[in-house]
């Protein structure tokens, strides 16, 4: 049988034809609603692109979301997909991390000798953003940890360090240290953190989960100098 050779993304990141389905899958993987397809040769994947077919609309479901508008990806546009865990919790722990721009996909991780689930998913949002300053363009970053995304979103990580990383009930807060790296690396950066329900599905999700656990798993994890527990 001939190998595939060139691939038509009709929609997608960034349309057009890619002699390599890793090039590809960098602008389908992820994105809804994706139209692609693989050729033999260039000329049969031009005639495709020319006319796609049509898929057969869907009944829609009505169903309740975390986020209520929806997110629309931009060319300009550059996403973060975060995880991070700890094995015992507390324990070995690692954080996985998948930064989608300009058409291309780029992976970061790391492990830790001793730590938790929280630390790790926030190491794994200030590595992603460390990796993209200077930035000016929007940057979107999805994470499936509630405590994350709660902790900006709703500013309490704000208000905790007001009063000096004290939360409301009168309680230190927890993880200090990491939080105020990252609400440094979020001034004057135009980001967004959205609740990305994780193991369902997801494959960039999914794909940072298998970051993070390989390793957590690792041979040469490091000191968590900021966790005391």
């Amino acid at each position: 049988m001939a190998k595939k050779k060139f691939y038509a993304v009709a929609n997608g990141r960034k349309p057009g034809i890619y002699t390599s389905w890793p090039e590809a899958e960098a602008q389908v993987k992820g994105y809804g609603g994706a139209k692609y397809k693989g050729f033999v040769s260039r000329g049969e994947a031009e005639t495709w692109m020319k006319n796609p077919p049509t898929q057969p609309r869907k009944k829609k479901m009505v169903k309740k979301t975390v986020n209520t508008q929806p997110y629309v990806m931009t060319d300009d546009c550059i996403e973060i997909y975060t995880d991070g865990g700890a094995i015992n919790n507390p324990g070995p722990g690692g954080y996985g991390v998948v930064i989608v721009a300009d058409g291309t996909m780029r992976e970061l991780s790391g492990g830790y000798c001793h730590t938790t689930n929280n630390r790790m998913e926030l190491m794994a949002c200030i590595k992603g953003i460390e990796a993209l300053i200077p930035e000016k363009r929007k940057v979107v970053l999805f994470s499936d940890s509630r405590y994350v995304v709660n902790g900006i979103t709703k500013g309490w990580a704000k208000s905790w360090r007001k009063r000096s990383w004290i939360k409301s009930d009168g309680k230190p807060a927890v993880n200090p240290d990491l939080w105020e790296i990252l609400l440094d690396l979020t001034e004057g950066l135009n980001i967004s953190f959205r609740w990305l329900k994780g193991h369902a599905g997801h494959p960039l999700n999914e794909r940072c989960d298998q970051l993070a656990v390989h390793s957590a798993r690792g041979d040469n994890l490091v000191e968590d100098t900021g966790y005391s527990g």
